[in-house]
């Protein structure tokens, strides 16, 4: 009965899948495997000869990089456009390095590609690199790729969470001093409070037009009218005793108050069912404008109190610049949301429902990207491959929002669904490919895989700390958030956050993450293309 179900693919499959996601959920020290324990529970069943669906690797492979491409769009390019971006060079010079060690090491060590570019993916703990260096090394070149990450992928998990915890100390930085001393926001709890406007500067000003209201951290979101909250309208004027009802961050709401009057009870009730609207801005021509030049009170008679971007939600203020894909809370007149609505982009149903003939269309058009073979000369030639093609399509739709008829928006919570399921499926079938040769690749080579794993990870820390602390200058909190997004290393960004209530690393590591993303994609082939001509595949 144990040997018929041992046999039986698809149960193996979703038996690795179990087993891998309940290893990664065990924590050491408050460190766990995560989703990448599905890959070693693969590698055990890999060597006992286990098998899985034919297929199952390209397809998660597909959905993964898709969904990863979708995410990082909008920032990559963002990123990559602002010259002189000093977290982006920060970021390229990280993988530049860790890249750069790779090579040295693999041909001092004598060590075959596919099992140096795992290394350098496990090392920065990149699955996509992974998975690029995997997609382009088929057959059993291609189960080193696996194994390679199997054994630098520990240390660089637990390497870089140690770095940013240890290197404050070491250098001794107080990260709450740093903090206060680069005046950091701080993250905090979105409040609101009802004011009464008494300051004499105030008075005969009208609040759509009003610039003395750019000094604040908060959005002024209603006012009582007739005895209740109302919307603004762009006729209304601050005036003895206005109250007006105001939304921002709890650590600068007493700053707020004190600009405007005083604050006071809040009896009035208002209809924030109707009155109040998550919109998704997909309009280009609206995105990368700042919010103070839109003078959406004026033009459109309604205010944005929150945007929600990358799982954040925060108060803008007039200096910020909205980004394709923003979740808005827009507050007007229903009459008023509504267009405003179709004026911003935003379909009702994009909110919760996923347009799946736009996802099978650019996942197809991806596909058949990577398909294409692009000539070098000297009849030499390359493709994206799946890996690479997906990635590019959703790279541009996760920035133009859509490619005529195909539309970039996935709701954020299936986006994650899709993303992990490519995932587990694709290292799932990593694993069992690479499982057959880990005892005879680990005695070939013995522990110079180990150290060269350690290198690597070591090798892109120090010169992410460098860059940011010696040539540019940094705040140690903004140098650790650049670290872990350079190294892609969501547990270590976790870790600074916790010591810590700025949102400096936070920002950094959103800026620095996207652009390490691609760079190790397209590096991981590299590398093989570098060691592969020395020491073989």
């Amino acid at each position: 009965m144990f040997d018929i179900l041992l046999n039986h693919n698809t149960l193996v499959l979703f038996g690795i899948i179990f087993f891998g996601i309940a290893l990664g959920s065990i924590k050491i020290y408050g460190l766990n495997l995560g989703l990448s324990g599905v890959l070693f529970v693969a590698l055990a069943a890999g060597h006992y000869r286990l098998a899985i669906p034919n297929g199952v690797g390209q397809l998660g492979l597909a959905l993964f990089v898709y969904c990863v491409g979708l995410s990082a769009g909008n920032r990559f390019f963002s990123a990559i456009a602002k010259q002189g971006s000093k977290l982006a060079v920060m970021s390229a010079v990280i993988v530049g390095v860790s890249a750069l060690f790779t090579c040295l090491c693999g041909i001092w060590f004598n060590v075959p590609a596919g099992i140096s570019s795992g290394i350098f993916a496990g090392a920065c703990t990149s699955t996509p690199a992974l998975a690029a260096a995997t997609e382009s090394l088929p057959g059993a070149s291609g189960s080193g790729v696996s194994i390679g990450y199997g054994i630098a992928y520990p240390f660089g998990v637990v390497g870089v969470v140690l770095f940013v915890q240890l290197l404050p100390r070491l250098l001794h930085f107080d990260l709450h001093k740093e903090a206060r001393a680069m005046h950091a926001k701080q993250e905090a709890s979105i409040i609101s409070r009802l004011v009464r406007v008494n300051q004499p500067n105030l008075l005969g000003q009208n609040i759509a037009d009003c610039k003395l209201l750019d000094g604040l951290h908060c959005m002024v979101t209603r006012v009582v009218r007739d005895g209740r909250l109302m919307p603004l309208t762009p006729e209304d004027t601050f005036r003895e005793g206005t109250e007006v009802f105001i939304v921002g961050n709890s650590d600068t709401m007493p700053h707020d108050i004190a600009f405007l009057g005083e604050a006071c009870e809040n009896p009035y009730p208002m209809d924030s069912q109707k009155e109040r609207r998550k919109l998704i801005l997909t309009n280009k021509d609206y995105a990368g404008r700042k919010l103070r030049d839109l003078k959406t009170l004026r033009t459109d008679g309604v205010i944005i109190s929150r945007i929600s971007r990358l799982g954040f939600t925060f108060v803008p203020t007039g200096d910020t610049t909205l980004e394709r894909n923003d979740v808005l809370t827009v507050v007007g007149s229903p009459e008023n949301l509504t267009k405003y609505g179709e004026k911003i982009g935003h379909r009702s149903q994009d909110m919760n429902q996923t347009d799946l003939l736009s996802l099978g269309f650019g996942l197809s058009l991806g596909i058949i990207l990577g398909l294409v073979n692009f000539s070098l000369g000297n009849g030499m030639g390359i493709s994206l491959g799946i890996a690479g093609g997906p990635l590019i399509v959703a790279l541009l739709l996760g920035h133009f929002g859509r490619l005529g008829p195909i539309v970039g928006y996935i709701p954020r919570p299936t986006r994650l669904l899709l993303q992990d399921l490519g995932l587990v499926f694709f290292l799932a079938d990593a694993g069992i490919k690479g499982g057959a040769d880990l005892v005879d690749t680990v005695a070939t080579h013995g522990v110079a895989v180990f150290v060269m794993g350690i290198i690597v990870t070591c090798a892109g820390m120090f010169s992410g700390y460098f860059v940011g602390m010696k040539v540019f200058k940094m705040n140690i909190l903004e140098c650790l958030g650049g670290i872990c997004g350079g190294m892609t290393s969501t547990p270590a960004l976790g870790a600074i956050a916790s010591k810590t209530d700025s949102q400096a690393p936070v920002v950094s590591y959103a800026t620095a993450y996207p652009v390490a993303l691609i760079l190790m994609t397209i590096i991981a082939k590299v590398i093989i293309q570098t060691i592969g001509a020395v020491v073989g595949i």
